[in-house]
């Protein structure tokens, strides 16, 4: 399992990784082995500005469905094209081609309060 040191991690299993003033948000290697054989992503949230802890969209897969929370305040900028055709991209890089959305941040603040990578091990192997 991945935990790579340039992102920051959340209690929910999404990450966030900032490059500029623009932040790419997916799901931790962690959060895609639990759930299993992504079938289906749907994000409607393209555009709107939503809260930080905000569902931004869900995952499906065969026996359920996820939600996904927005780790920090923003605009939703885009939606990964390539996920429409290629859900289970999130299954094969959920770090780099398996991202979820691109979001402007509103507040980097909110970036600090969220976990490294050492943290969000200790979560996962409680």
């Amino acid at each position: 399992m991945e935990f790579p040191n340039n992102i920051k991690y959340t209690n929910e299993h999404e990450w966030i990784r900032l490059e500029d003033e623009i932040a790419y948000v997916g799901i931790t290697d962690y959060a895609q082995e639990q759930l299993g054989d992504i079938v289906f992503v749907d994000i409607t949230t393209e555009g709107e500005t939503l809260a930080k802890g905000e569902i931004f969209g869900t995952i499906e897969v065969v026996k359920t469905v996820s939600d996904l929370f927005i780790p920090v305040s923003g605009e939703v900028l885009e939606v990964n094209p390539e996920l429409e055709e290629r859900p289970e991209l999130v299954n094969k890089d959920p770090y780099g081609e398996g991202w979820l959305i691109k979001v402007r941040p509103s507040d980097l603040a909110e970036l600090d309060e969220l976990m490294d990578a050492e943290a969000y091990k200790q979560i996962i192997n409680e």
